[in-house]
C-alpha cells in the first residue's frame, strides 16, 4: 500500500511539473521557453505573435472555442455545378466544397483520343472568371494553354446558364 501511495504521489508531482512548464518564465506569460511577453514587446516595440496565440494563456484554453462563428468559406455554386457538368466525362477523385477544390481523374472527352485529368479551384463566391482556376493534364504532361482556356470558358458559360435558369437574377 505504501508503494502505491508513493507512485501516485510521484505521478501527481510529474503532472504538476509538466503543467507548470506551460506557464513559462513568469506567471501567465504563456511562453514555454522562459521569456515573458512584456520583454518581447520592450525589446522590439512590435509583437510578432499570432492573434490566436495571444488569446491563449493556459493549456485549457486550447479546448475553448475561440474561432469566429461568423467566418464562412464561400464557393460559387453555379461555377461548382458547371465544372461538374462540363467535366462529367472525368470521374471525380476528390471534392471539397468548403475549399472549392474538385480533383478529376483521367477520362476521355467524347470524340477525342486523348485522356485528361483536371483540378478545378473555385476560389470566390462571385460569378467571375477570376473565381475559377483550372489545371488540365494529359498523360504526357500539362495540357496546352488553349485547351485550359476552352475548359474555363465552357465552365463559365455553363455557370451563367445555370444562374439564368435559376431565376434569381
Amino acid at each position: 500500500m505504501g508503494s502505491l501511495r508513493k507512485s501516485t504521489l510521484g505521478l501527481l508531482m510529474i503532472a504538476g511539473v509538466a503543467l507548470s512548464a506551460c506557464g513559462g518564465g513568469s506567471i501567465g506569460s504563456g511562453n514555454l521557453f522562459g521569456g515573458s511577453k512584456s520583454n518581447d514587446t520592450q525589446q522590439s516595440g512590435v509583437r510578432h505573435t499570432p492573434a490566436a496565440e495571444e488569446q491563449r494563456e493556459t493549456i485549457w484554453d486550447l479546448f475553448a472555442n475561440v474561432d469566429d462563428p461568423n467566418t464562412t468559406v464561400e464557393v460559387n455554386k453555379y461555377i461548382w455545378n458547371a465544372a461538374l457538368d462540363v467535366l462529367d466525362f472525368m470521374p471525380v477523385k476528390a471534392a471539397d466544397p468548403f475549399t472549392g477544390i474538385i480533383v478529376f481523374d483521367y477520362g476521355r472527352p467524347p470524340g477525342s483520343g486523348a485522356s485528361y485529368k483536371a483540378t478545378v479551384y473555385v476560389k470566390d463566391p462571385a460569378l467571375d472568371a477570376r473565381s475559377l482556376t483550372v489545371a488540365l493534364y494529359t498523360r504526357s504532361g500539362p495540357a496546352s494553354a488553349s485547351a485550359v482556356r476552352q475548359i474555363e470558358d465552357a465552365i463559365l458559360t455553363r455557370a451563367r446558364q445555370l444562374r439564368i435558369g435559376d431565376g434569381k437574377l
